[in-house]
């Protein structure tokens, strides 16, 4: 399920890159709400890795967070932090009562999610920063979604170096791509056009996916970069 959904974003189309109204968030909203998409998937993967060092504090914590992930996934960020019914704790108080857990890591990510889509970006980052994020996934994700912050705060010379760990963290070549993808169009938009082709021809080069409509024209990307002439 989850690598159907990450095939069907890398589907989305380039938006322009000269939006002189728009915020990076309206230009950018379906790559940037990858990282959302992917998250549950992130979590089911960071426990099942985890699973043998599991606690009792550790399943009490799980248990408790269910109800919060529930909010999450249907977009009730506020509901998700701090109250999100039946008497279950929010990703707030997980990371309070449950300190030390991979169940509070985790909520620190979650909670990092929210409060970038509330605009909430300084406790969206102090949340990112708290989380400690291993494996082949994580470290992509944590670099990428901090990369989106600093793009929301107008911080593009941050954004674009954590985007750029992105594409380098964890081994992942979904994730590397989507963060690659992002680095070229925040550094084209930025008018460093070179290190945007550059970018572009990596992802033609080490990235290559038939079924991907940006992938495919990807010649259009390196040209509009001022690349391959």
């Amino acid at each position: 399920m989850a690598k159907r959904k990450v095939e069907q974003e890398e589907t989305v189309l380039v938006q322009p890159v000269n939006e002189p109204t728009a915020s990076f968030w309206d230009v950018y909203q379906k790559q940037i709400l990858y990282g959302v998409g992917a998250v549950l998937a992130i979590v089911i993967v960071y426990f099942g890795y985890k699973k043998v060092l599991i606690e009792p504090k550790q399943a009490e914590a799980v248990s408790a967070m269910w109800r919060a992930e529930m909010m999450f996934e249907r977009d009730s960020f506020q509901l998700a932090l701090e109250n999100p019914g039946l008497d279950a704790e929010g990703f707030l108080a997980i990371i309070d009562n449950y300190s030390g857990t991979p169940a509070a890591n985790i909520a620190n990510y979650y909670a990092g999610v929210c409060y970038l889509r509330m605009g909430n970006f300084d406790s969206a980052i102090q949340h990112l920063e708290d989380f400690d994020a291993e494996g082949d996934l994580l470290p992509s994700m944590k670099a990428g979604v901090l990369g989106d912050c600093y793009a929301e705060k107008g911080d593009f010379a941050k954004a674009i170096d954590l985007y750029e760990d992105a594409s380098n963290a964890g081994n992942n070549e979904v994730l590397q791509s989507i963060y690659l993808k992002r680095f070229a169009m925040l550094s084209e938009k930025q008018g460093n056009k070179e290190a945007a082709a550059a970018a572009y021809e990596r992802l033609r080069r080490d990235y290559p996916n038939q079924m991907s409509q940006d992938w495919r024209e990807i010649e259009k990307y390196i040209y509009r970069a001022g690349g391959g002439q």
